[in-house]
């Protein structure tokens, strides 16, 4: 695993390589926020975007959400994966936040938990794009880097890697490390293609001195 200066230095230049880091989902105010993180589990940012552009224009406030039969809910989200079971946890989550929330998206995780559809990752999404918390949210390209470098352990749990992160990282550093972190893994440290040739981490990345020594053997 990495030491402190070098996880440093890792953090510093994703920083460089990806200076304008954010959240890639479109919206307007956190309880579209809550909507979009939720419609992203196992599916990717880009087709969330095509789909709450008009979903957004459709419904604005969770009472809305709640109008219409669970149906045509799905059939506004239905190229999106797992849309059936999306669209009963848009509507049940729409219907807490009326009756428990007064229609405000809750500040504080353990509350955002209680959402229906809504996780550990989502919540920290929220809390940390929309409230402005700092919080990481682990996602398929937050653990695959962390562990590809050695930030944490392979056989760490999500919410290891998650700990672990916020023990490593300073807490005024977490929410900016998370996006960049996403964006180094989306658009470099790849899953299938890591471009580890030209990667400027290669020298500290364990996982990527073994493939390139696999590469050097073929």
């Amino acid at each position: 695993m990495l030491n402190k200066a070098q996880i440093r230095y890792c953090l510093d230049t994703m920083g460089e390589m990806f200076p304008d880091a954010h959240c890639e989902l479109n919206h307007s105010n956190p309880f579209e926020l809550v909507i979009a993180v939720a419609l992203s589990a196992q599916c990717t940012d880009v087709l969330v975007n095509k789909v709450t552009k008009d979903l957004f224009q459709k419904y604005k406030t969770p009472e809305d959400y709640i109008s219409v039969p669970v149906e045509e809910l799905e059939n506004d989200i239905r190229s999106i994966g797992l849309f059936r079971n999306k669209a009963k946890n848009i509507q049940k989550l729409s219907r807490m936040l009326i009756d428990d929330y007064g229609k405000v998206v809750p500040r504080e995780r353990d509350e955002l938990v209680k959402l229906p559809g809504v996780g550990r990752k989502t919540a920290n999404v929220v809390v940390s794009v929309a409230y402005h918390v700092p919080a990481i949210a682990v996602d398929t390209h937050v653990e695959r880097v962390s562990k590809r470098l050695g930030f944490c352990r392979w056989k760490d749990s999500v919410l290891e890697v998650e700990k672990a992160l916020m023990v490593k990282v300073p807490k005024d550093e977490w929410s900016v490390t998370h996006h960049r972190l996403i964006f180094f893994g989306r658009y470099h440290c790849k899953a299938q293609s890591p471009q580890c040739e030209i990667c400027p981490l290669l020298d500290l990345c364990r996982e990527g001195k073994k493939r390139m020594k696999r590469k050097e053997a073929i």
